[in-house]
């Protein structure tokens, strides 16, 4: 649903998934956005990672899966994006996360798109990829600076969501999200002010010294933190 959360998760897949291509695209990337998807048209296989900038008037051929981590807010954006797979006769899935208190939602597609959907039961023995994820935001401020704008960003565009009587900001669970995002702290911002959430457990290190990877940005980082001392 963000520009940071796919900034974030395609960096991400880039460590977790080898062998394969991972490109990402979103809305603020402009001039390089056509360039990145022409090149991922010419692949013989990869993932893209992308807003709903990706979900409709493109064409890409041959797509296996459509994954939906976040529930477009529009019914019909819904069935555009799972129609970029199983084109022209083709056979392809699309799949859309949901938590428990997200199902209405299932009601309200079948309702207003006509589009009926089946359960997927979750995979047995995943792995658990989350402390690998702390390992890289530890190592670099890039990846601790982009999981933490991305969190704040999900919460931010789930609180507009137009479907506000099914997405209800309200009954987020912020420590099992902030677990998710693989986050060593909680942001600060407005929507968590003045709660406590004992089922989330910080890394116990001083942020401040997590350094860039990128020694350009570490050094102008550096002068930054002496022109404020």
């Amino acid at each position: 649903s963000t520009c940071a959360c796919v900034e974030y998760y395609g960096k991400a897949l880039e460590s977790l998934i080898k062998q394969v291509k991972i490109m990402s695209i979103h809305g603020k990337m402009k001039h390089k956005r056509n360039k990145i998807f022409t090149e991922f048209r010419k692949l013989p296989g990869g993932i893209l990672v992308c807003t709903d900038v990706m979900a409709r008037g493109i064409d890409i051929p041959e797509v296996h899966w459509v994954l939906q981590y976040d529930p477009p807010s529009s019914a019909s954006a819904f069935v555009h994006r799972c129609g970029r797979t199983a084109r022209i006769g083709n056979v392809g899935s699309a799949l859309v996360f949901l938590l428990p208190m997200e199902e209405s939602y299932i009601n309200f597609l079948s309702i207003n798109q006509k589009c009926p959907m089946q359960e997927m039961k979750p995979q047995a023995n995943v792995l658990d990829l989350l402390p690998k994820l702390k390992s890289m935001a530890l190592a670099d401020r890039a990846v601790f600076e982009k999981g933490m704008k991305a969190f704040v960003s999900y919460v931010q565009a789930y609180g507009k969501h137009e479907c506000n009587l099914i997405f209800r900001i309200k009954d987020l669970d912020f420590a099992s999200l902030a677990r998710g995002f693989a986050l060593l702290k909680m942001p600060k911002m407005p929507e968590l002010r003045g709660k406590c959430f004992p089922d989330f457990t910080p890394v116990i290190v001083n942020t401040d010294s997590i350094s860039f990877k990128d020694k350009n940005r570490e050094k102008q980082r550096q002068k930054k933190l002496e022109e404020q001392r």
